[in-house]
Order: structure tokens, then C-alpha cells, then sequence
């Protein structure tokens, strides 16, 4: 009694932090109330054309290096980069794989993933000061196109506005800024249709990459970083997807994306370029001829009628073809890069390069443009609820799936276990029933999360970084809306299942075994979101998800007796959904029932059964109070492992002397 007495006093400890998690205010990240009226004439100003507040870039001496176990330096991924992107403007950083354009971009962009094997050094200027009083807001589409399949490209942009435009907005003026972003972004022909993904066609790459841009809009960002955006489009939707970006640098925006080889007409669009080769600047300036004749004065020519922008890519490549080749190459690009350092003197170089008073400039501008003013707790609540429900609900192929494999579950089960009688033997069929039962309910819920919530987790993480809203809202919210469709399938199971084996004929115990395996399934779901925010990517969830409900199979109360369980794993019975679920389903089913008796040492009444089996004492409110504590036990475990495993991004300190000396002799 004294261990139930502290397990439900652990438990109820274990709740009562859950609710206060995610009930809780948001981070005190708030702004003043000018900030707010600020944001408010931004967005106002984006929306009547786009007029942002110009920004202007400057970077000098970037250095990034790659360093091994002992702490030295391994490789060099950025060496000494500088430049400058302008408002109004499109600079694209080019360069062939492994330049390191994608690694100077995201250090521009305050997107460095940290790690501790990197060090990063150097100077980064906004409007001329190294550190400002107001951050800038920025704007990072990615390579990857990440959004909720099944709402439309309206729904996904009105949503986006409504958890990131302030308050303050009439629902008319953020109708009409979303649909101004439609039009100006090419996306109004499509703005009905589903977004779509791998099992749902819906739109194309190109709107989708044009979709990402609006999402980044909706906050009238003054910079927008763009990596790689038309890879894996076709030639005609990379272009549109180019001359997007160039309206928008027309628009003031400062426009600065990542491209590996353009195609000619996408050259021409491009009004400034930086050339990396091996992590450093072969030439920075203004694009179109100027490259062209910079290098002509070299004694390097573009053949006529040539792409310029496979010249540049071939002129700064190291060619693998050969030793000589490699060699030969690698002499060019070495003396391209000096030729460059010599053309720019150290005064242009380093105008206005002095230490900033702090040396956590990327953090702190990062942290002021992102953290803007979260919406209240309901409010977010709602929005989110809005968006799980429509996800979940028009999950057309994985609903009709869940429901086919519940239905052919169903069916299978009841075949083999069908009519089961009053003998001496029903008692083993009908414990493995209820076994298998618990079994594929658990497994069906896991494996369906865990092939999900991965690629969901990506969203809400970029989601949150941006702050449009908490974590608590969102699990709340996710929790609520799939509580229908969540309930719907093990439903479905039951309903075939109770009838063909003729378990216990009551409506009573019907509903019983219904809620038992629902609440179970939610469960099971609960944990796999677990194991979702625990590892990386959906294989490794795949994986780990699975091999953990094994465990909790074999101590689940049907192979291995509770009393015979090693004092060691004692734990783990009381933490196994499976077995909980197992003893409420036996005891909903046993009690109350006669078998027929052959032998005076038969078992005559399912109470009989049950204490044979270790599985009585309790109630079946019992069993579902232990299944709602491990449900909240991994919604909290869930709660925390997304907050821990938030994106964290390399702080950019300024030079030292010894990171110089280390240049010098790389």
C-alpha cells in the first residue's frame, strides 16, 4: 500500500508539472509596446507594396574551421570571407559542392547549426553597426519544403498570418494581406488547392518554394535568405521561382540566396555574385559582365555564346579527372583567390572593422528578430487546434489505410478466436485474445505516429523558432483534435471483433472494451511522440519506436507473470501500457464469467482465473487511471525533449590573433 500510495503521489506530481507546462505562459521574450507599434507600421508597409526598412550587410573576415579531437584545426569551411549585400539587390553566392556557400549563407543568417567541433570567427554589420538596439527581421526559406499536406495554400498563408501578425490587425487587413501576398507571389490560381505531399498530389515544387517565400513574408522581413531555392525544379519553375526573388529585391528587400549552376537567364537576374572555391572569395561584385571581364583581364575568356554562369562555375572547380588536372586546377584557383585579395585594399576591406563591445552579435540579432510578441495561450491554442483538426481529418489515404488494417485486423482475429466457448481451454484463448488485441492496438497507434511526427517535429520547430507560438498550445492542441479520428479505428476494431469471438455479451462490457482500447491507443500515440522528438529523422524513429513496445510486450502481463518478474524489472510492468491495458481488458471479461468444470481442480469463475494469473485486485478504473498517467508521462517527456533538442545555432565571436596565425600557415 505504502509503494501504490507514493506511485500516486509521483504520478499526480508528474501531471501537475505537465499542466503547468503547458498552460503556463510563453518565454518573456515580450516587446515594449513602441516595438509592438513598430511591427504593426511594418506589416502595414509591406502590405501596401512591400516597402520594408532597408538593410544593408556587411561581413569581414568569416572564418569557420572544422577541428578534430584534440581541438586542432582539421579543415577550413569559410577563410577569411567578406562582402556585402545591399537593399534592392539580389546577391547569389555561387559556387561549385563544397565551397562552402550554403555555410556562409546560414552564417549570415544566424543558422549555423552549434557544434563543438566548429569555431567561428569574424565581423557581421547591420546598417553599419555591429550590434543594433532593434533586430531585423529576417526571412530563411530552406531547400526543404515543409508544410501540413492537407490545408490549401490559402489556409496555410491565413493561418501563418494569423499566428504571426499582431493583434492589433483587423481580421479584413490580414484577409487582405494574405491575399496581396497571393498576388504578388504568383500563387492566387492555386490558392484552393492542397498543398499535398508524397501519397496526396497537390501543387507544384515551384509553388511550393514560392508558398515557403510567402510563409517567410507574412512578418515583412527586410532580409530574405534563400538557400539553394530551385533545386529540384525543372527550368521553367526555377526561373519563376528566380524572378520572384528579384521582384521581391526590387520591392527593397535585401535578397541574398545560395546556387550551385544557373542556367543563362537566371544569371541575368542576379545583380550581384560571390565566387567560393574551397571556402574562399574568388571575386564579390557585381554580376552580369563585370565577372566576365574582371577574369578576361586575367587572360581567362568566356567563349561566345557561352552560359557565363557555367563559365564561373568551371573556371573556379577543381577538375578530379586526373592528377595533373587536379593539380593544374587547384594552382588556377589559388591564383584567382590571391589575385582577388590583392585587388581589394586592406582599407576597403576593413572600413569600419573595430571589436564590437560584445562578441555575441549572432546570437543576440538572431534572438531579437525571431522572439517577437507571442499571441495569448487561447489564441494560439485555438489556431493550432484549427490546423491539427483539418490535418487530421482530411488525411484521406492514412485514415482509409488505419481503417482497412483495422477492419482486416479485425476480421483475422475473429476468425482464428471465433465463437470461443465456456471450456477449460477458452480460458487461454481468451487471454491471447485480449493480448493480441492490446498488442495490435498499441503497435497500429505507434507505428502510425512515429511515420509522421518526425517530419511534423521539423515544422513545429521552425514554427517555434520564429515564435509564432509555445509548445504547450501546440501538444494540447494536437491531443484534442486527433481525439476523434484517433477514437474512430479502435471503434472499428472492436465493433467486428466483440460479436465474431463472442466475448462477454453485454453492451456494458462492450463499451468497456471500446474505451480500454481507445485510451490505450492514445497512449501509444503519446509515446511515439516521444520517440519522435527523441531522434532525428522518421527511419531512426522507425526503429527505436517498435524495439521499445517490445519490451513493454513481454512484460505486458501474458508471458511473464508480475509475481515472477526479477526485482530489477519490476518497474516495468507498472510503466507497460500493454500490460494495463491487458489486465483491464481480462478483467472486463473475466469477471462475471462461469466455465464449465470437468475436474474438482478446474477453474470454475473467471475470478478464479484472474488471481491464477496475477491479474486481479483492481478495477478497471484502476488500469485507465494508469493509462491516462503514461499518457501525460510522455506528453510531458515529449514537451521536454522538444524544448531541449531546440535547434541551437554557432555563435560568431569576433577574430582573434591566434585564429589569424592559423590562417596563415593553413
Amino acid at each position: 500500500m505504502e509503494v501504490r500510495g507514493l506511485g500516486q503521489l509521483l504520478a499526480a506530481l508528474a501531471a501537475a508539472l505537465f499542466v503547468r507546462a503547458i498552460a503556463g505562459p510563453g518565454p518573456a521574450l515580450l516587446p515594449t509596446a513602441a516595438a509592438e507599434e513598430d511591427d504593426d507600421e511594418d506589416v502595414e508597409a509591406g502590405g501596401e507594396g512591400g516597402g520594408v526598412p532597408p538593410v544593408t550587410i556587411r561581413w569581414a573576415r568569416i572564418t569557420c574551421a572544422l577541428k578534430n579531437k584534440r581541438g586542432d584545426v582539421a579543415r577550413f569551411l569559410l577563410s577569411n570571407a567578406s562582402g556585402e549585400a545591399k537593399p534592392g539587390r539580389l546577391l547569389a553566392l555561387m559556387g561549385p559542392s563544397g565551397s562552402g556557400k550554403t555555410t556562409l549563407l546560414n552564417v549570415l543568417a544566424g543558422q549555423l547549426t552549434a557544434s563543438p567541433s566548429l569555431h567561428l570567427s569574424g565581423y557581421l554589420y547591420i546598417n553599419g553597426r555591429p550590434m543594433s538596439e532593434r533586430g531585423h527581421k529576417i526571412a530563411y526559406v530552406r531547400q526543404e519544403d515543409l508544410f501540413f499536406s492537407q490545408l490549401t495554400v490559402w489556409e496555410t498563408l491565413s493561418l501563418a498570418a494569423e499566428l504571426q501578425l499582431p493583434d492589433t490587425l483587423t481580421p479584413e487587413r490580414k484577409e487582405s494581406y494574405v491575399n496581396d501576398l497571393l498576388f504578388r507571389l504568383g500563387l492566387v490560381n492555386c490558392a484552393d488547392s492542397i498543398v499535398g505531399d508524397a501519397k496526396v498530389r497537390g501543387i507544384s515544387g515551384g509553388e511550393k518554394k514560392r508558398l515557403s517565400l510567402a510563409c517567410e513574408l507574412i512578418a515583412s522581413p527586410s532580409i530574405i535568405f534563400a538557400d539553394e531555392p530551385t533545386t529540384g525544379l525543372d527550368a521553367f519553375q526555377a526561373e519563376k521561382v528566380m524572378e520572384t526573388l528579384r521582384q521581391l529585391a526590387e520591392d527593397g528587400h535585401t535578397v541574398i540566396c545560395s546556387i550551385h549552376q544557373p542556367r543563362g537567364s537566371v544569371y541575368g537576374k542576379f545583380d550581384d555574385i560571390v565566387l567560393l572555391s574551397e571556402g574562399e572569395v574568388v571575386y564579390m561584385g557585381p554580376a552580369k559582365e563585370e565577372p566576365l571581364t574582371y577574369f578576361a583581364s586575367l587572360g581567362y575568356h568566356c567563349p561566345d555564346h557561352a552560359n557565363p554562369a557555367e563559365f564561373l562555375a568551371d573556371l573556379i572547380s577543381v577538375d578530379y579527372s586526373s592528377a595533373e588536372s587536379v593539380q593544374s586546377s587547384q594552382k588556377r584557383i589559388a591564383n584567382l583567390i590571391e589575385e582577388f585579395s590583392n585587388q581589394v585594399t586592406i582599407a576597403e576591406c576593413n572600413s569600419s572593422v573595430t571589436k564590437p563591445e560584445g562578441s555575441e552579435f549572432s546570437a543576440k540579432f538572431i534572438q531579437k528578430s525571431s522572439f517577437k510578441h507571442r499571441r495569448g495561450w487561447w489564441r494560439q491554442f485555438r489556431f493550432l487546434f484549427k490546423r491539427a483538426w483539418m490535418q487530421a481529418f482530411r488525411d484521406g489515404p492514412t485514415n482509409k489505410v488505419r481503417a482497412r488494417m483495422s477492419v482486416a485486423s479485425a476480421i483475422i482475429f475473429g476468425s482464428v478466436f471465433w465463437r470461443m466457448g465456456k471450456t477449460q481451454t477458452s480460458i487461454q484463448d481468451r487471454m491471447g485474445l485480449l493480448q493480441v488485441t492490446a498488442i495490435n492496438t498499441a503497435m497500429a497507434a505507434l507505428t502510425k505516429t512515429v511515420g509522421v511526427f518526425p517530419k511534423e517535429r521539423a515544422i513545429v520547430d521552425r514554427e517555434w523558432a520564429k515564435g509564432s507560438y509555445a509548445l504547450g498550445p501546440y501538444l494540447s492542441s494536437k491531443l484534442l483534435a486527433e481525439i476523434p479520428i484517433g477514437a474512430a479505428f479502435p471503434l472499428i476494431f472492436g465493433s467486428i471483433l466483440y460479436p465474431m469471438s463472442k466475448l462477454h455479451p453485454t453492451f456494458s462490457r462492450f463499451a468497456k472494451f471500446c474505451g480500454i482500447v481507445t485510451v490505450e491507443s492514445f497512449a501509444a500515440s503519446a509515446m511515439g511522440l516521444t520517440v519522435g522528438a527523441m531522434v532525428p529523422t522518421t527511419e531512426a524513429a522507425m526503429a527505436l519506436g517498435p524495439s521499445l513496445m517490445t519490451v513493454f510486450i513481454v512484460f505486458g502481463g501474458y508471458y511473464v507473470n508480475p509475481d515472477n518478474t526479477p526485482v530489477i524489472f519490476r518497474w516495468i510492468p507498472r510503466v507497460s501500457l500493454i500490460r494495463w491495458a491487458f489486465q483491464g481488458l481480462c478483467i472486463n471479461e473475466f469477471k462475471g464469467l462461469q466455465f464449465e468444470q470437468q475436474h474438482s481442480y478446474d477453474i470454475q469463475t473467471g475470478e478464479q482465473a484472474l488471481e491464477r494469473f496475477s491479474l486481479g485486485g483492481i478495477r478497471i478504473a484502476d488500469t485507465l487511471v494508469a493509462q491516462g498517467r503514461i499518457l501525460m508521462f510522455w506528453y510531458w517527456l515529449t514537451y521536454l525533449l522538444l524544448k531541449k533538442n531546440r535547434p541551437k545555432y554557432q555563435q560568431l565571436l569576433p577574430p582573434s590573433e591566434e585564429d589569424q596565425n592559423k590562417r596563415k600557415v593553413k
